[in-house]
């Protein structure tokens, strides 16, 4: 298991980034549109630094929905390795099959 602290970390990340994702894109469109003045695209890269860290996208992990394990991770299934072969064993996991030969 993985620290519970941790864990409620990265929760509270994925809730910024869904609060703050909107005001990001405009933000980011605006530093992007090369169309404008440098003066406009300085003030929007400005703002932009002013919003919370967590509230960037790629400071959230993906981790392991019953463990909390960040590493060995699978989109497709939102778990761990381990718990995956482990869950995938007992067929708790609709559709997947552990395979041996």
């Amino acid at each position: 298991m993985a620290k519970t602290s941790s864990v409620l970390k990265n929760k509270r990340r994925a809730k910024m980034i869904k609060q703050y994702s909107a005001k990001r894109a405009k933000l980011k469109a605006v530093v992007m549109n090369k169309e404008l003045s440098l003066e406009e695209r300085m003030q929007a890269q400005f703002k932009l630094a002013a919003l919370p860290r967590n509230s960037a996208a790629n400071r959230f992990r993906n981790r392991c929905d019953v463990t909390g394990r960040p590493r060995g991770y699978y989109r497709k299934f939102r778990m761990c390795r381990n718990m995956l072969r482990e869950l995938g064993s007992f067929g708790q996991i609709p559709g997947l099959t552990k395979s041996s030969w």
